[in-house]
């Protein structure tokens, strides 16, 4: 009776829902990190903003379409699920019902967005040089600019944020931290884009993807910078129907002390993909062994066009198999972190499994070929399995280090 009472009081509180009251405060905690000026979505505001919009924000919110979140129940729980609440969707829907009226405004001022970073302010900023001048249609392959940093000391980065200058034909930028001892395109000019093929084992400081959030470390983490270390950004560009100029730059916030754990971006992959013609649900599984102790922080699954579903799993040494992340369906135009609200310890010996599936047959209507058997490569016609996922170690340990056994 007591939640009857409750749900009948909730129900009546709702009759006279306005935008500033009730609609607002829902718009700035789930929506407007992406719903604003200089991000990837129409913004969402003022009244005047969203009112053309509320009967379609109220299908998204009731359809569950937005926020974008692809994640199936698993057995962790995500800070980053900007799902709303039943309460929420029962506000917005009873607004758009009332007629969507105004209100007064609150005296408490609007969430302020600044129009550049989504971190706190950089204490070093780097862009590209020059700009890159990315073609009406075709294909691209990768470009890589080198970014000096001309550090003379050791430096921790708490936060960092990639911001592409033409958001329509950057399909993904991954910044590297070259250490000073490794090879890695030594021989190529720093602060000019150029083509290259390969890999490598540098860590990653920091993705950018449509729906990526920046890097934000948890307290007492980091990730770190050697002195004498670049950093190169690898872009993915993708013509967007119009000659567009890109030029590409990112922000770093130190941290102010030295953490007690070190941040380390790692990867699962694999390579030798076959995916067949019409096939509608084609399976590629891979894992690892992880060689030390580590706390788990966040999963990141990477597909092409003809992705449909990921899932992350960890196996113990004695075989217990715990299912931590299903995405399904997998999009790969809003691809996500997600991020673990409790971090995990996984200790040595348990093996990570990640696995994919694709839909390489007509029923996809993303499919540019579904005659084709579809091989791994850098293309967005082509298929990639990539399972990256964040750790962290003790702030001594670096990537070599904890690959060793």
């Amino acid at each position: 009776m007591r939640a009857l009472a409750a749900e009948i009081v909730f129900i009546f509180s709702l009759q006279g829902a306005t935008f500033h009251e009730d609609v607002l405060p829902i718009l700035e905690k789930r929506c407007q990190r992406c719903h604003r000026p200089g991000e990837a979505a129409r913004p969402f505001l003022t009244y005047r903003d969203v009112r053309p919009w509320a009967k379609a924000i109220r299908e998204a919110v009731l359809s569950r379409k937005m926020p974008p979140w692809f994640a199936e129940s698993g057995s962790v729980r995500f800070a980053n699920d900007p799902r709303p609440s039943d309460a929420e969707i029962a506000a917005i829907d009873a607004w758009v019902r009332a007629g969507a009226p105004e209100g007064k405004p609150s005296p408490s001022p609007p969430v302020h967005w600044t129009a550049a970073w989504n971190i706190p302010p950089p204490d070093l900023r780097l862009a590209m040089p020059e700009p890159v001048r990315v073609p009406a249609r075709g294909e691209l392959k990768y470009q890589f600019i080198i970014l000096p940093l001309n550090l003379t000391e050791d430096r921790w980065v708490r936060a960092a944020e990639i911001r592409p200058g033409a958001r329509e034909a950057v399909h993904h930028v991954v910044a590297y931290i070259r250490e000073p001892a490794h090879d890695w395109l030594r021989d190529a000019p720093a602060g000019k884009p150029f083509s290259h093929a390969g890999t490598t084992t540098s860590d990653i400081l920091a993705l950018y993807a449509p729906g990526q959030q920046p890097m934000t470390c948890l307290p007492g983490m980091a990730k770190k910078i050697p002195a004498g270390s670049d950093l190169v950004l690898q872009i993915h560009y993708t013509p967007a129907g119009r000659v567009l100029e890109d030029r590409t730059s990112i922000g770093l916030v130190w941290a102010r002390h030295a953490p007690d754990k070190r941040v380390l971006t790692l990867q699962i992959a694999a390579t030798e993909l076959r995916i067949p013609p019409g096939e509608r649900d084609h399976r590629v599984s891979a894992s690892g062994t992880l060689p030390n102790d580590c706390l788990l922080l966040g999963l990141f699954p990477h597909m092409h066009l003809r992705g449909k579903a990921f899932e992350y799993a960890v196996i113990e040494p004695g075989g217990r198999v715990e299912t931590l992340l299903r995405v399904a369906p997998y999009d790969f135009y809003w691809q996500l972190c997600y991020q673990l609200a409790t971090p995990l310890l996984l200790s040595k010996g348990t093996r990570l499994r990640v696995t994919a599936w694709y839909d390489n047959s007509p029923n996809n209507p993303r499919n540019p070929d579904p005659t084709a058997e579809v091989a791994y490569g850098e293309q967005s016609t082509e298929e990639m399995m990539v399972g990256f996922f964040d750790v962290a170690v003790p702030a001594g340990m670096d990537k070599a280090a904890f690959f060793v056994r």
